[in-house]
């Protein structure tokens, strides 16, 4: 039996046997592990309200070699994001956050630069700010994964955007002017294209004091969305939630 306290983030959980929870976590120095928390459903001592989706917490458990499930001891809460205010948007976004890294990660596969990424947005998704973090971990989580493609020139003839728009394409990965674009493509504004250089070169914490009301950004995040489907081949629960909301 191997002993592990971590850092570690709730993703989601699923109920098992009469009172027993699997519970997913991202974990700093594991990656996703999935483990049992017994009577988790009837005692409230070890877990408290720590099992909610996207509470950060310390995490205790144990591991045996060549078991699928671990065993989890006790978590203790650093950040609950029931702390603070929830409307349904805000519980939008961060479902958001839980469903993609659930899909995307592997287990016992550590990513730090992940694990960074998905603490900075929490922090900044807010009641009635959560626009920009979402259209932030949307980008980033599609470079560090290496989905990402060029996005300032035609992959095609090389040329660069500029005060141009760009063209993708539902079923693709690149970027096209309008010379080689594809019938059924959707449209990037040159502001979009501009604000996603922006975002890829700095912290999230850097676009926290200006306004971003919904209509902001809203084709880079159908973009960004639309890639993250395609290459998951699946769609997104909470993706298509957050179209209906106007992102």
């Amino acid at each position: 039996m191997i002993a592990h306290s971590t850092e570690a983030v709730v993703l989601r959980t699923w109920p098992m046997h009469e009172a027993d929870l699997i519970v997913s976590l991202f974990t700093r120095d594991q990656g996703k592990v999935k483990g049992v928390a017994k009577a988790a459903s009837k005692s409230r001592r070890r877990f408290g309200g720590a099992l909610e989706p996207m509470t950060h917490v310390r995490a205790s458990y144990a591991e045996r070699p060549r078991q699928e499930l671990a065993r989890l001891d006790a978590f203790e809460i650093i950040h609950s994001p029931l702390s603070e205010p929830v409307d349904y948007g805000r519980a939008t976004a961060l479902a958001f956050y839980a469903e993609v890294l659930e899909e995307t990660l592997q287990d016992h596969d550590p990513q730090d630069a992940v694990f960074r990424l998905l603490l900075a947005v929490v922090e900044q998704t807010q009641v009635n700010r959560f626009w920009m973090p979402v259209t932030y971990f949307s980008l980033w989580i599609l470079r560090l994964n290496g989905w990402l493609p060029e996005m300032t020139r035609c992959a095609l003839c090389g040329e660069p955007f500029g005060e141009s728009p760009a063209y993708w394409h539902p079923l693709a990965d690149t970027l096209h002017c309008a010379t080689h674009r594809r019938d059924g493509s959707a449209t990037l504004s040159p502001e979009s294209i501009a604000l996603a250089a922006a975002i890829l070169r700095s912290p999230v914490a850097a676009f926290a004091s200006g306004d971003w009301p919904r209509r902001r950004a809203a084709d880079l995040r159908r973009y960004a969305l639309r890639s993250l489907e395609r290459h998951l081949e699946r769609r997104l629960t909470t993706a298509t939630a957050l179209m209906k909301l106007g992102g």
